[in-house]
């Protein structure tokens, strides 16, 4: 079995990550952790999760746990998760980063901390989501430049990041499908007199609202027709469930840095 440490375990993501590794039939729970202070700190890892006592009590430190585990699961805050990401790479265990919010910098430093360490990191570990990328890019090259692209995202009130990390590779894909950089033609926000559309922006538009768990949706308008693919995500445990088997196979990779693309073989779909 391999063993599994989950960062930020009494978290909404962290309890269902604990969830899906439990019945994962490759992996155990071997540790969680918390910010010194949690009130959860002490109290067994399944009992918050609600999935019954698993013997493993929640840390307030990553130090005095991380000899217990084989790879560690973050979907925390991206300034945790680098901080995070250091301490692996200088023991060498493995990880699975589903932080949002990553800035191209943190990006370029996982990639050189890779080197240490093996490790998968998405915006999004859903399997849709990641079939999703891969074809709205083909359907991108196909329509080409006769088309308009517009990414529309929801999420709960709650989310800080906006756009979404998986908007963002949503628009990084179909640019690239496109050749274009998202940097270039990406657009954010529009009001008043903004004039016509421009035949090479990309849109990315954002909503926050209540408990939305996850939506996304990609248009591709062309003159008097449109096409529209959406995915929209009913729990959080779909992303929990991508980040499990993601744990279960970066444990048998070499060094370097991974995508979900890589752990679903969908590298040349």
């Amino acid at each position: 079995m391999k063993r599994v440490i989950i960062a930020g375990a009494a978290g909404r993501m962290g309890r269902r990550i604990a969830a899906m590794v439990n019945e994962h039939k490759e992996l155990t729970v071997a540790g969680g952790f918390e910010m010194p202070g949690n009130v959860c700190v002490g109290q067994d890892i399944g009992s918050v999760a609600g999935i019954g006592p698993l013997g493993v009590t929640i840390a307030d430190d990553v130090h005095n746990i991380i000899d217990q585990g084989d790879v560690i699961i973050d979907f925390t805050f991206h300034e945790a998760t680098m901080k995070l990401a250091r301490f692996a790479a200088g023991k060498g265990k493995a990880m699975v980063i589903g932080t949002t919010g990553l800035t191209q910098e943190n990006l370029a430093e996982l990639k050189e901390l890779s080197q240490k360490f093996p490790c998968v990191q998405s915006p999004n570990m859903a399997v849709g989501v990641n079939v999703l990328f891969k074809a709205a890019a083909k359907v991108a090259a196909v329509l080409g430049d006769a088309y308009d692209i517009e990414i529309v995202e929801a999420h709960h009130r709650m989310k800080k990041d906006a756009p979404s990390g998986t908007a963002l590779k949503l628009g990084e894909v179909v640019a690239e499908a496109v050749n274009r950089k998202l940097e270039k033609v990406g657009v954010y926000s529009r009001h008043g007199m903004i004039g016509a559309r421009t035949d090479q922006e990309i849109g990315i538009q954002t909503i926050r609202a209540g408990d939305i768990v996850g939506e996304h949706t990609i248009y591709f308008a062309g003159a008097g027709e449109r096409i529209e693919i959406t995915h929209r995500a009913h729990s959080r445990d779909n992303f929990a469930q991508g980040a499990a088997l993601a744990a279960a196979w970066v444990t048998s990779q070499k060094n370097g840095l991974y995508t979900m693309f890589d752990v679903l073989g969908l590298q040349d779909f």
